[in-house]
């Protein structure tokens, strides 16, 4: 492909309108768009198999740019060139240190019966109930992907993953990790649990197990819940264990994004564990033992 080089010139050109606009998420979610803001974001974006719309960067960047763009299939990508970063600032509206920026398209979404068919067992899934902090939420897509977790079910009470501040919080992670965008969260864990997944829920305040305690070495989803309220009654109903991280007197919680990481690192180390040990042996055959004897 080739890209299509424009020098900024005025602010009101109708192709900016995305990157005037990335406060009113709204309008972004009925065009089915997202904003990346960062070197590494961005050029995750380009390396990625989601659509890009186009890029918006400062001149100098050009050169270390370029090759990604022309590597990649659409026919051709506009590229918005600013020669000064006041220019930049005004049209997005706020303070920006490295000045780069892209849009991308969302790709349509898995069903979850896709995700159970083609995930290799054990399954891990995360699933997020009333998350409405996109910055956490960011945080926590990052920890999904590092620790190997295969889907992401976001519920119908949580902010987009693919809020501006989310995408770059994952630090362009986004990209790696299926997501589904539940409409409802209750039914999405049903389906789950009647495909065998066991709905494991991360909460503090009640009489549960400690999380070393748990098994996930089997099909499993981890369910976390919002910053102040944790996961919802009905949720939690539904979710066929509690368990919790222990932790020292005077301090009932973790962020959420620090409480994925633990989980998520202890779902890893149980199923690293299991792997290496060593299978019982079997019998051998009776003709065999005939002959030894």
């Amino acid at each position: 492909m080739s890209c299509c080089i424009h020098r900024i010139e005025s602010l009101d050109l109708p192709e900016l309108a995305p990157y005037r606009t990335m406060r009113r998420t709204a309008e972004h979610r009925e065009q089915g768009i997202f904003v990346a803001e960062g070197e590494k974001v961005v050029r995750r974006l380009l390396e990625s198999s989601f659509p890009v719309v186009s890029v918006l960067l400062p001149e100098k960047w050009v050169a270390a740019y370029e090759p990604l763009i022309r590597a990649r299939p659409e026919p051709m990508i506009p590229v918005y060139l600013v020669t000064r970063k006041d220019v930049l600032e005004k049209l997005t509206g706020f303070s920006m240190y490295q000045g780069i920026l892209a849009v991308g398209r969302i790709p349509p979404q898995p069903s979850l019966e896709e995700l159970l068919a083609t995930s290799a067992r054990p399954r891990l899934f995360v699933a997020v109930d009333g998350l409405t902090n996109a910055e956490n939420l960011g945080a926590l897509v990052r920890n999904c992907v590092a620790f190997g977790a295969q889907a992401l079910v976001v519920g119908e009470t949580c902010s987009s993953p693919f809020l501006r501040r989310a995408v770059r919080n994952s630090m362009g992670t986004i990209f790696q990790l299926p997501v589904v965008e539940s409409p409802l969260l209750l039914e999405s864990l049903t389906r789950l649990r009647a495909a065998g997944v066991r709905c494991i829920a991360a909460h503090p305040h009640a009489e549960q197990r400690a999380l070393s305690q748990a098994n996930l070495t089997t099909d499993c989803c981890l369910v976390f819940g919002s910053e102040g309220e944790g996961i919802s009654p009905p949720v939690l109903r539904l979710c066929e264990e509690k368990v919790a991280i222990p932790m020292a007197p005077g301090v009932d919680s973790l962020n959420v994004g620090a409480a994925a990481a633990v989980f998520l690192y202890e779902v890893h180390r149980q199923r690293a564990a299991a792997s290496a040990r060593p299978e019982p042996p079997s019998e051998r055959p009776a003709l065999d033992r005939s002959l030894a004897g």
